[in-house]
């Protein structure tokens, strides 16, 4: 039996702040775990060592600063995680494990108008074929990571009247998709999520206060300050398409007038377009058609770039982050759009939060709101999960219940 303060309930602390560093950082020396915990480098040694015995960390030969050092990350066999995507017009799914490593990975695309219920039959499927696929048994999963287009409300869970997934307000999907699953659900909203994979694996790496703006049907942003997501206390901070650029202009879905939305969504960009390009027009193809040098589309993405730029100055001026990643189908068109959001931040930003703001494209492209969907994962799950009840070796997790 452990008391608070016993040398064993100590211990067990330790343990757990040791694979909680690891946990979030994927990988980290003994010398980096020990600058992270406050613990000293005699005990994160013998604590690394009584892991490794127990299998729930691996240890690796590296160097740091043109030394040798030990790496030490979360064991291949210790769990793995899921993530899924729910995007306006596209299922992804992602599959990795504990170290952070991607194990699998699919996107196939779904009917904007199709019933949530067969959106969610179908991710129950594509993530059965994928744990299927890496090999893994099904008890190896720990948890799930999804990802909605649309305000999730903090106190009931459901999904806002705003999600641009139509027919899917009101649903509860963590419950939804934990009940086809049997295993513990994390739920976020898209952006955020892009911004977890961005921080994670892709452009945000390394930085402590970013804002990662994607623009695609809709208008997000994901907000990192100090190294955490802030979501508000309800739930619907980030939601930078709903300030107001002209109160005359289109009225917006929420019900305003010109909200940086109704200038920069590719519903409301692509009748813009349509009558010279045809209806089929896509907003992957006016990015490509701008790259190819089309006169019409590079004047419409530097339009965008320079109203989502007056939406990233306000933000500046709010929060003053150190990066701005651009996401969504609009970041492919690279510096085209990024010049003029440079342009209208310089404009209308504070000028030292100007000068202290570097502004690029996403690296993880379509990929970052799936991954973000597994960051999310391996940042809520308890340390309990991969310590046994004696503080060694690897627990089992709760079994899928049903998988197609």
């Amino acid at each position: 039996m452990q008391t608070p303060g016993s040398q064993s309930s100590l211990h067990r602390a330790n343990l757990e702040r040791v694979v909680r560093a690891v946990r979030l950082a994927g990988s980290l020396t003994q010398a980096e775990i020990a600058r992270t915990t406050g613990l000293s480098a005699a005990t994160v040694s013998n604590i690394v060592r009584e892991l490794k015995e127990g299998g729930t960390v691996e240890v690796t030969d590296t160097s740091a600063g043109g030394r040798r050092a030990r790496s030490v990350s979360l064991s291949g066999d210790a769990g793995i995680v899921i993530g899924v995507d729910f995007g306006h017009t596209h299922l992804r799914v992602a599959v990795g494990n504990l170290a952070h490593q991607v194990l699998a990975e699919e996107s196939e695309p779904l009917d904007v108008d199709a019933s949530w219920v067969d959106g969610f039959d179908r991710a129950e499927a594509l993530v059965g074929r994928l744990v299927a696929q890496i090999g893994v048994a099904r008890d190896k999963v720990i948890g799930v990571g999804l990802g909605v287009p649309g305000p999730i409300d903090v106190e009931s869970g459901t999904l806002g009247s705003t999600a641009i997934l139509p027919g899917w307000a009101g649903i509860n999907p963590r419950q939804e998709l934990s009940q086809r699953l049997g295993v513990p659900v994390h739920v976020d909203n898209d952006a955020n999520l892009g911004a977890l994979g961005e921080l994670v694996w892709g452009s945000g790496r390394g930085v402590r206060d970013l804002a990662y703006i994607k623009v695609a049907s809709g208008v997000g942003a994901g907000l990192v300050i100090n190294g955490q997501i802030y979501r508000g206390p309800g739930g619907t901070a980030g939601e930078i398409g709903h300030i107001t650029l002209d109160e005359s202009g289109p009225v917006c879905r929420c019900g305003n007038r010109g909200c940086l939305e109704t200038f920069a969504a590719a519903r409301y960009v692509l009748p813009l377009l349509q009558g010279s390009h045809g209806p089929e027009l896509t907003m992957e193809k006016v990015v490509e058609l701008a790259r190819e040098g089309d006169p019409g589309c590079r004047r419409v993405i530097t339009d965008v770039g320079r109203y989502v730029g007056s939406g990233v100055a306000s933000l500046c001026n709010l929060l003053n982050p150190s990066r701005i990643v651009l996401g969504g189908s609009l970041a492919e068109a690279g510096e085209l759009v990024l010049a003029p959001i440079r342009e209208s931040v310089g404009r209308y930003a504070i000028p030292s939060a100007a000068r202290q703001l570097s502004v690029l494209t996403g690296s993880l492209g379509a990929r970052a709101e799936a991954l973000g969907a597994l960051a999310l994962v391996l940042s809520e799950m308890g340390d309990s999960t991969v310590l046994a009840e004696n503080g060694r070796g690897v627990r089992a997790p709760a079994v899928l219940s049903s998988f197609r």
